[in-house]
C-alpha cells in the first residue's frame, strides 16, 4: 500500500515527462518489482494458488506437484484470467504514455481504474462496507468511488473467503475415499494399517480419471467472469 502511494506521488509529480522511452520502460519495471506484493494481492493469483495447493493437500501426495509447479501454474493461469484488464491497461495507458500522448498521472489514473473494475466485480459488498466503517467512511456513491485503501483489503478477504468455499468442495470427495478406506480396514481388523496408504492410489486414480487438471483450471478461469 505504501508503495502504491509513493508510486503514485511520484507519476503525479511529472519527472518522467522529460525522459527517454527506454529509460521510462526501465523505470516502469523498477517500480513494478516494488510493488509486486501488492500486485499479488490485486489480481487472480490469491485464489488460484490457494485452490491448487487445497488440490494438492486433498490428494495428501505431500510435494507433489513441487512447489514450483503450483506457483507456475498459478501465475500463467493467472495471466490468462487477466489478460482482458492487462490488454486493457496496455491499451489505455501503458501505449499512450510511451508514445507522449498521456501524462504519467493520466496513465496510472487509467491503469488503476482497469483494475479496480476487475477487483470490484470479484469482491463482495458486505466486504467493501466492513471496512470502509472501519475507515470512517460514510458513505460511497458509486463503486468507481471506493478508494483504493479500501478495495484492497475487501478483495483479499473476498478472494480467501471464495478460495476457501473452493477449497471444501474439492476436499468432500476425498474425505468420503478415506472415510471409505477407514471403514473397509476396521471392518477387516487391520487398524494398525495408515487408511492413507490404501487411499491416496485410489484419490490419484479418482483425479486422473475425471480430468482433474483440465477441470480445476476451468474452474478457476471461469469463476472470475
Amino acid at each position: 500500500m505504501e508503495s502504491a502511494s509513493t508510486m503514485q506521488q511520484i507519476v503525479e509529480s511529472g519527472g518522467f515527462q522529460g525522459l527517454s522511452p527506454q529509460l521510462k520502460v526501465a523505470l516502469f519495471l523498477g517500480g513494478m518489482v516494488l510493488i509486486s506484493s501488492a500486485l499479488v494481492t490485486m489480481t487472480a493469483f490469491t485464489r488460484i494458488i490457494i485452490v491448487l495447493s487445497f488440490v494438492r493437500r486433498a490428494l495428501a501426495t505431500q510435494e507433489i506437484p513441487p512447489t514450483q509447479v503450483i506457483l507456475g501454474l498459478s501465475l500463467f493461469l493467472t495471466m490468462f484470467v487477466m489478460g482482458p484488464t492487462l490488454t486493457r491497461i496496455e491499451q489505455d495507458a501503458v501505449r499512450p504514455y510511451l508514445e507522449e500522448e498521456i501524462t504519467g498521472d493520466v496513465a496510472f489514473q487509467q491503469g488503476l481504474a482497469a483494475l479496480q473494475d476487475f477487483m470490484l466485480r470479484q469482491t463482495r459488498k458486505a466486504d467493501i462496507a466492513l471496512f470502509a466503517r472501519i475507515a470512517r467512511i460514510r458513505s460511497i456513491s458509486t463503486p468507481q468511488d471506493t478508494p483504493m485503501r479500501v478495495l484492497i483489503p475487501a478483495y483479499v478477504i473476498s478472494e480467501l473467503k471464495t478460495a476457501f468455499i473452493m477449497g471444501f468442495c474439492l476436499y468432500i470427495p476425498f474425505m468420503l475415499i478415506d472415510l471409505v478406506v477407514s471403514v473397509i480396514l476396521m471392518s477387516l481388523g487391520m487398524m494398525m494399517m495408515p487408511p492413507m496408504v490404501i487411499s491416496t492410489p485410489f484419490k490419484i486414480l479418482l483425479f486422473v480419471m475425471v480430468d482433474g487438471w483440465q477441470l480445476i483450471a476451468r474452474v478457476l478461469s471461469t469463476s472470475f467472469h
